[in-house]
């Protein structure tokens, strides 16, 4: 297994960090929830981050903490898609915008996932608060679960394979059917 810093990725990724940072605070606004400080991009651990005012509402703190998986891939995608169609139609990437349409995109949906930080906020505001209904708790559970096997996963480039799947398979089976 390859080990890269953390920091290291998050400089070549960094157009992903400030699109996930970026998807928070969105969601923050479109929620109504007070947003303190947001840092969209620094060399320290958390690579970025939005301070806001806590919630206890479980729509909020659902949207809030979910927002950048939505966000991150929906734009990960319209971004690397034209450089996945011309891969796929067997052109040569002499053309440097395809080359940073691809790095741009990868960047964007790597940083996708949820952290565990977001996990911890919707197991806070969703699973222990005793006035959030039982079938909101059930239908939360499995998404806070996959949020944090996918912070586990990203150990071992869960986060980049999702990427690259994305990036890569799913423009090349609309290829296929066009």
């Amino acid at each position: 297994m390859i080990i890269i810093p953390g920091f290291l990725i998050s400089l070549l990724t960094f157009p992903g960090v400030m699109v996930h940072e970026f998807a928070h605070q969105l969601f923050c606004r479109i929620m109504r929830v007070p947003v303190y400080d947001v840092v969209y991009f620094q060399l320290k651990n958390p690579a970025g981050y939005v301070a806001h005012e806590p919630t206890e509402r479980p729509l909020a703190s659902f949207l809030i903490s979910t927002g950048p998986f939505f966000v991150n891939t929906i734009l990960g995608m319209l971004i690397v898609f034209p450089a996945a169609i011309e891969l796929f139609r067997f052109e040569t990437y002499r053309n440097p915008l395809t080359l940073l349409l691809g790095w741009l995109g990868v960047s964007i949906l790597m940083h996708a996932f949820p952290s565990t930080g977001d996990a911890k906020v919707m197991v806070n505001a969703i699973l222990k608060n005793e006035n959030v209904n039982p079938v909101v708790k059930v239908v939360t559970a499995p998404v806070i679960g996959l949020v944090y096997l996918g912070a586990l996963g990203s150990m071992v480039w869960l986060d980049l394979v999702y990427a690259v799947f994305m990036a890569m398979v799913i423009p090349n089976l609309v290829v296929m059917l066009m």
